[in-house]
């Protein structure tokens, strides 16, 4: 049986996978991976608008997935914990590998039902 102090590190795991299952969350993390950058940067890198990433590097700030840095007038963000970037390059793994067997399996599949 799990300890109240488990279940709530599993609750926090929780809120962080709920972040990054945001699409355009995972691609300014993405671009984060680079090193640091500025809003506008990562408008350009991203196509998306600044008030969007601005809200998106708000949400994924409060989860302490990235951090901040002023310069000057620049604030710059960066990623807050190199280690979420390889647990985000497992789970690409994991699916590119799964649709590599399902394309295995609609090939056979094919080939069986043309047989």
């Amino acid at each position: 049986m799990l300890t109240p102090g488990e279940r709530q590190v599993l609750r926090l795991q929780a809120e962080i996978c709920k972040t990054l299952s945001n699409p355009r969350r995972l691609e300014i993390f993405h671009e984060l991976r680079e090193g640091e950058k500025t809003v506008g940067e990562l408008c350009v890198a991203t196509g998306m608008r600044q008030a969007s990433v601005s809200q998106q590097l708000g949400l994924m700030r409060h989860r302490k997935l990235v951090t901040e840095r002023r310069s000057g007038n620049s604030v710059l963000y960066r990623i807050a914990d190199k280690r979420i970037t390889r647990a985000c390059d497992i789970m690409r793994d994991v699916l590119i590998r799964q649709a590599n067997e399902d394309s295995k399996l609609v090939q056979l599949v094919s080939a069986s039902s043309r047989s």
